[in-house]
């Protein structure tokens, strides 16, 4: 570690919030303060090396800077809060609280970053976050250690749909990440925890879109560090919510053409998908302790899956939500962990009836496309207009809030209002038990989160 007292002076470039200075012995990642001529001081961190010129990233931003200014590396890189005292406050990007609470100056310090979990603390996923979400919780279930995304567009209620999982989610622990929010966005996710009563089991990492860039790129290593050591010290369930993970390929993006690196496909540095994987294999189920689970929100410009950013965390993620419409869309949505749960963890019927009511919502999708072209419809088909008209109000809406076992009990009551035994297809022991000799009166409870 460098003395605090060693200050560097041969400042050799200022270009945009990029500063390079003339230092040897510097770590990559260090932090800086960065003392301008004019009295005020900034934070900034160690981005690139290249023999003895260090490149800084100035905190806020290189306007006013001066080549006079004097650079002092702390010899550590950034450290995060972890305590049991940092559960209900809200951080900003740079680690310092920004909800007006007591100061943590005596609670202990952790380095974040470092390398993901060695593989042998792993455990095979085998037990499931419910999410009340029926979409969810009946057709992609969400498993712990699961890294998924939510696909989706610009004007979709992805941010009510990640407030909601982030309010009803059965995880011990909820660590939400946010990357550039306008500060409607930031206010809306801290009201809603705070007024559902889930700010007592939860910690906010926020970064606004009027905070330096640099600290957009923290946030979500601070957000894994913190919920991997709840989940290996104390052993708790921990559910990483950020959004959005194209802001932050965007952050990553701007730093590069600052630093003029060549950029890849459209723009994008060429190790966009080790960046991305770094942060999302943190996800893990820990042998003898907890589990880190990660689910984003991955916004597509111009509604495009090839992309660089959903394209390559496609193939980092096992499976994704698509969010198209303001619902959940059955088609696009994959969980690749499901098998692991479904019929293991939850109810006998579980697998026969996912699969029946996706392909009777598929049939009703068909009837609607022959009636749309005035082609006459059979009796059967008007079954299937009924059942898919049900099914989006029951299931897809994202404000519909139920358990899992009752999602279940509520599809056979769904498939005794349209459809005989007979049309099923369905194993007779299981139609059997549910459908001809169980009524259930299980009604969907549509909640409203504030928009």
């Amino acid at each position: 570690m460098l003395p605090d007292l060693v200050r560097h002076t041969h400042v050799l470039a200022i270009v945009g919030d990029i500063l390079k200075v003339r230092a040897s012995g510097i770590g990559f990642g260090d932090l800086a303060v960065i003392e301008n001529w004019d009295g005020r001081t900034s934070l900034g961190q160690v981005i690139e090396l290249e023999g003895d010129v260090v490149s800084l990233q100035v905190f806020s931003g290189g306007k006013g800077l001066s080549t006079r200014a004097k650079v002092r590396f702390l010899g550590h890189p950034m450290q995060v809060t972890y305590s049991p005292s940092i559960l209900g406050r809200v951080f900003r990007g740079s680690g310092v609280p920004m909800d007006g609470g007591p100061n943590l100056n005596n609670e202990p310090v952790i380095p974040i970053g470092g390398p993901s979990v060695n593989p042998k603390m792993r455990v095979v996923p085998k037990k499931m976050i419910h999410t009340r979400v029926p979409m969810i919780d009946l057709f992609n279930c969400l498993v712990e250690s699961q890294k998924i995304p939510i696909f989706s567009i610009a004007g979709e209620p992805y941010n009510r749909l990640l407030a909601r999982i982030g309010i009803q989610a059965d995880a011990d622990i909820i660590v939400f990440g946010g990357l550039g929010l306008i500060f409607d966005d930031y206010y809306f996710f801290r009201s809603t925890f705070e007024n559902e009563g889930s700010m007592g089991r939860t910690v906010m990492f926020v970064n606004q879109a009027s905070d330096p860039i640099v600290e957009r790129l923290l946030v979500p290593d601070m957000a894994l560090k913190v919920a991997e050591r709840f989940a290996v010290e104390e052993g708790k369930r921990v559910l990483v919510l950020l959004t959005d993970m194209t802001a932050y390929a965007d952050a990553l993006k701007e730093i590069g053409i600052a630093m003029e690196h060549v950029p890849s496909n459209r723009g994008y540095m060429g190790d966009l998908y080790t960046q991305l994987a770094q942060r999302y294999e943190r996800a893990c189920d820990f042998k003898g302790a907890g589990s880190v689970t990660i689910l984003t929100v991955t916004t597509m410009p111009g509604d495009d899956v090839t992309h660089p950013v959903p394209d390559n965390t496609g193939y980092i993620t096992e499976g994704q939500l698509y969010l198209h419409n303001g619902m959940i869309d059955p088609f696009g949505s994959l969980s690749r962990l499901k098998q692991q749960v479904i019929g293991h963890v939850t109810r006998e019927d579980h697998s026969q009836v996912m699969n029946t009511m996706i392909r009777l919502y598929s049939g009703a999708k068909e009837a609607e496309k022959k009636q749309a072209m005035a082609f006459e419809l059979s009796p059967f088909d008007n079954k299937l207009l009924k059942f898919g008209k049900l099914f989006v109000e029951r299931f897809m809406d994202i404000r519909v809030s139920l358990s899992l076992d009752d999602a279940l009990d509520l599809c056979w009551k769904t498939l005794r209002e349209c459809f005989e035994a007979d049309e099923l297809l369905m194993k007779q022991s299981l139609v059997d038990k549910y459908f001809i000799n169980k009524e259930t009166v299980v009604s969907p409870l549509t909640e409203e989160v504030p928009s």
